[in-house]
């Protein structure tokens, strides 16, 4: 395996991204471990996919690309992807419960009505 020359600002840059990522994630993951209600379980991996994993996402581009001497098609076409459907998904499955009437817990400042 060679040694890889990738200049020391963009890998400044591509750790960035990746380490901002992984927090954004861990943080989204134990909002969805630890909020009480679906509604406010539904918003931290949200963010932490879209946020956190595009983050990671793009410095993986990042990287690929100088590697490849390029855009990487494949880190782009998945970035664009996630950008599109998850919030997307996440506004159907708060729609799903609203039609449910799944309960929130009782200090919701603006409860769902029924």
């Amino acid at each position: 395996m060679n040694a890889i020359d990738i200049p020391w600002l963009l890998e400044l840059v591509i750790a960035v991204f990746l380490l901002f990522g992984a927090v954004v994630a861990l943080v989204g993951s134990w909002g969805l471990a630890k909020l009480p209600d679906l509604f406010m379980r539904l918003h931290g991996p949200t963010k932490a996919s879209t946020l956190g994993v595009g983050c990671t996402l793009i410095g993986s581009l990042l990287y690929f690309s100088h590697q490849q001497g390029g855009v990487s098609i494949q880190e782009a076409l998945v970035t664009m992807f996630l950008f599109a459907t998850a919030p997307v998904s996440a506004h159907m499955m708060a729609k799903a419960a609203l039609r449910r009437h799944l309960k929130c817990v009782t200090r919701t400042r603006n409860p769902p009505s029924p």
